[in-house]
């Protein structure tokens, strides 16, 4: 285990960190401040978090309390967890792309008192809706603005109006950590359903305390590691994985400037350990297949027999060790290719941490064939989150490992993957009845997920039960494989499956445009836009060989018949997606549905 220390709350976490680091000069976070990164260290963090209770005391946050948080990726995100923590109360993260109305919703259903947000921008949403929230009376903004508005202060206020106290007693926090139980409400997570209002995942001290402590056993993060930190802190895999196991190693947490500056960040900061989603993977595969294909002759076929040694070393390393011959191969792939790859990422990284979607086998074949080490795990928002995860060196790819320690993990019947454990959810915040329906009387989360346990035990995710498609042949297809095979390739970026109860599968695709772009100018196709670009027949005779390429290997009726490409991409804003990057299917088969009917019509 690489735990730094021991604990039982996470207010007893911090307080231990703290007391073990307290006159060391290690960060324990970083964070850009006009232009460069700079530390912030354990005894910084310390005494922010003592200011900041006390100036939510002040303002009359008492246990069970909730607190709103709705913010990027910041230090005053993780001093507003805490703080709130220390008092006994529960804090509510909101994505931060949520609507004003989705907030509304969120802060009504929890019963919100008080309301933290980053920005002007997010400040705006709750001025638009704070009369219709009666349980709010406090909004508190991080940022320093030119002016505030009645009765809104500043994060800056909150700390100075705590600083008295703080001084005056010094071991506030550690009397409070003391009246912290592990069954005590921590938080509740919105989850972001597909279809309906999202539901208040209720998860408790002792189901993050126990999920760390089984991740950090499996994950070997210690006090030399660095994390870049991009996946928003309010979704509970980064909150888990890359902040409480993170900082309960003693690692340094640095925050990515947005996820537009991710690779010029990794530069920058040089970190060990990432903790990712299988897009990111995605993103520089294919940046690196544009960059080998723009290459000459000579530098094509030394990537490509690069990657192939790169394959055999790792068949051989399975095997007992590779030969004199191979070892000379490799070391002279890595000093031409494998090297300069790793530069991209900061030249450190031990290991990716890979979650919140499945990752496409033959992404984490190709990147562990050049050296870089992925590490999928599995698990849900009302499982704190992780259930399974692959173990370094031990990488099976195309499942999702083994059950952490002390987690128990069954298939059912219709095989759903059920899993049960001290990682289980309390239950959904005022929803009794979704509660009895995802935990059964025996204790059994039922994650919705199919899937399959192999001899080995390693855990198979095969596709969503409610996603299931029944062709009208009477054929069960799995859409979410398929949609991932084909989301690997260069010139896809986005694939939505349909054929539920239909004679044969079509597609709606969302192309990569900067890679048909590339494609068009060296191929001499004129375009003014992206429309124009769509309608040409040699590029969609490009997509159409792609795949037919791709799909070659798929039983006839999981073959994709006819597609459409669409000019304009899944996001969270046009609604395609949810908050956590999940395609709502149902948006957009009621958004396309005139092209879908086509493509049966034809």
């Amino acid at each position: 285990m690489s735990l730094a220390v021991t604990f039982a709350t996470i207010p007893e976490m911090f307080l231990n960190l703290t007391d073990k680091y307290m006159q060391d000069e290690r960060p324990m976070l970083v964070r850009k401040v006009d232009g460069t990164y700079t530390p912030l260290r354990y005894r910084d963090m310390r005494a922010m978090v003592g200011q900041f209770y006390h100036g939510l005391a002040a303002l009359g946050v008492r246990s069970g309390d909730r607190v709103g948080l709705l913010a990027e990726n910041r230090p005053e995100w993780v001093v507003t967890d805490l703080a709130c923590l220390y008092h006994g109360a529960a804090d509510v993260p909101i994505f931060p792309s949520q609507t004003a109305k989705q907030v509304e919703f969120i802060l009504n259903d929890a019963g919100v008192s008080v309301a933290v947000v980053s920005n002007q921008f997010q400040l705006n949403k709750i001025m638009r809706i704070r009369d219709d929230v009666k349980s709010l009376k406090h909004i508190i903004v991080m940022n320093e603005l030119d002016s505030l508005p009645e009765g809104v202060m500043s994060f800056q206020q909150v700390l100075d109006g705590g600083l008295p106290e703080h001084e005056k007693h010094p071991n506030a926090l550690r009397e409070a950590s003391i009246r912290i139980k592990p069954e005590d409400l921590c938080t509740i997570i919105y989850t972001s359903g597909t279809t309906g209002n999202p539901k208040g995942v209720m998860l408790t001290h002792s189901n993050f305390v126990s999920n760390v402590i089984a991740a950090a056993k499996v994950i070997p993060i210690d006090d030399s590691d660095v994390l870049l930190s991009f996946l928003p802190l309010c979704h509970v895999f980064e909150r888990m994985a890359g902040y409480y196991t993170a900082i309960s190693c003693g690692a340094t947490v640095a925050y990515a400037e947005s996820i537009e500056t991710v690779a010029e960040n990794m530069v920058e900061i040089k970190p060990t350990v990432v903790i990712a989603v299988p897009r990111l993977f995605e993103r520089i595969y294919n940046r690196i297949a544009r960059m080998v294909e723009k290459g000459s002759g000579s530098k094509k076929k030394i990537f490509y027999w690069a990657v192939g040694v790169g394959r055999k070393q790792v068949q051989a390393a399975k095997r007992g060790g590779a030969g004199v011959l191979l070892r000379s191969q490799h070391t002279l792939a890595e000093r031409l290719v494998f090297g300069k790859l790793k530069e991209r990422t900061g030249g450190r990284i031990r290991f990716f941490v890979s979650g919140g979607a499945a990752l496409p086998r033959e992404l984490g074949e190709f990147f562990e064939a050049v050296g870089i080490s992925i590490i999928e795990g599995y698990g849900l928002t009302e499982s704190s989150p992780v259930i399974s995860a692959n173990r370094l060196g031990k990488q099976k790819f195309g499942s999702v490992g083994f059950a952490l320690p002390g987690v128990e993990v069954r298939i059912a019947d219709d095989g759903e993957i059920l899993t049960r454990g001290p990682h289980v959810m309390k239950g959904y915040y005022r929803n009794k009845k979704a509660t009895e329906e995802a935990i059964d009387g025996d204790g059994w989360l039922h994650t919705g997920d199919i899937g399959m346990l192999d001899e080995m035990g390693y855990l198979y995710i095969t596709d969503r039960k409610k996603h299931l498609f029944v062709s009208s042949g009477g054929k069960n297809i799995a859409p979410q494989p398929i949609e991932s095979l084909f989301a690997s390739n260069e010139y896809i970026d986005q694939f939505v499956l349909i054929g539920d109860k239909r004679m044969f599968l079509t597609a709606l695709i969302v192309p990569d445009f900067d890679a048909l772009k590339e494609y068009a100018d060296s191929h001499n196709i004129a375009y003014k836009d992206v429309s124009e670009l769509l309608s040409h027949n040699e590029v969609y005779k490009l997509i159409e060989g792609t795949i037919q390429g791709t799909q070659k290997d798929l039983a006839n009726f999981e073959k994709v018949r006819r597609f459409t490409l669409l000019d304009e991409p899944f996001t969270i804003e046009n609604g395609a997606m949810t908050p956590s990057l999940k395609i709502r299917r149902k948006v957009v088969e009621e958004r396309y549905q005139d092209l879908i009917e086509a493509m049966y019509r034809q």
